[in-house]
């Protein structure tokens, strides 16, 4: 068994242990605990929130940290045979990491925070409501790119098709088609850190908006 192999796989099974406790969690925040909130009362949120959230949020920030890392190793070990689907997955898993650690985890806190002094006895934090918003938009962003991120990082390997073809060969994907998929991915991005919800307020909405978004990215790659 040569050393340089184990470490590849050991990063993958790292990075493949990490990725399901993070995308896991992602989808109950987003599929289950959102929609139970909307129908439960008060008390049980708050609650849920003081005690639940925090353990959650731990597993959560902590398995896209080691995803984010042991996806950067894999990407050195795959060097000039790194292709653009794969690009497109790691550009959006990127955009997921950066979005727990720097926008739902921060406003997360101050939710909780306020959470905790309500039900101690104190006044909730007015800062509080449009961080829960904050986060929450950040958290409908990275489940509408959770769809394509997995769908191309799975097509990286298995999928025959122009974004298949190694990066550092010619033939591959066209410029244009480059700064199109990085337009919308961004431009998506942008919405996250400062716009609205629309169509991916509800589950069905984001779901079918990550599917949607998938094709489109995939269209574009194969025929431009």
């Amino acid at each position: 068994m040569e050393l340089e192999n184990f470490l590849a796989f050991l990063f993958r099974w790292i990075h493949f242990f990490a990725g399901v406790t993070w995308i896991g969690i992602l989808y109950y925040f987003n599929f289950i605990q959102t929609e139970f909130f909307k129908e439960t009362d008060a008390t049980a949120k708050s609650a849920a929130i003081s005690k639940l959230v925090p353990r959650a949020l731990w597993w959560f920030r902590y398995g896209a940290l080691f995803t984010f890392l042991s996806g950067l190793a894999l990407a050195g070990f795959l060097g000039a045979a790194m292709n653009y689907y794969l690009m497109m997955g790691m550009v959006m898993g990127t955009l997921m990491f950066l979005n727990v650690w720097l926008i739902i985890w921060p406003a997360q806190q101050i939710v909780i925070a306020s959470t905790d002094k309500v039900l101690a006895g104190g006044e909730a934090d007015p800062a509080a409501a449009g961080n829960l918003a904050k986060a929450g938009l950040a958290s409908r962003t990275n489940t509408l790119f959770s769809l394509p991120m997995l769908f191309f990082m799975g097509a990286s390997a298995h999928l025959s098709g122009i974004g298949r073809v190694p990066m550092s060969s010619e033939g591959g994907t066209s410029m244009l088609a480059i700064i199109l998929t990085m337009a919308i991915i961004l431009a998506l991005e942008g919405n996250a850190i400062k716009g609205k919800t629309g169509p991916m307020t509800s589950v069905v909405g984001v779901i079918h908006s990550g599917i949607g978004l998938g094709a489109v990215l995939l269209l574009i790659v194969e025929f431009l």
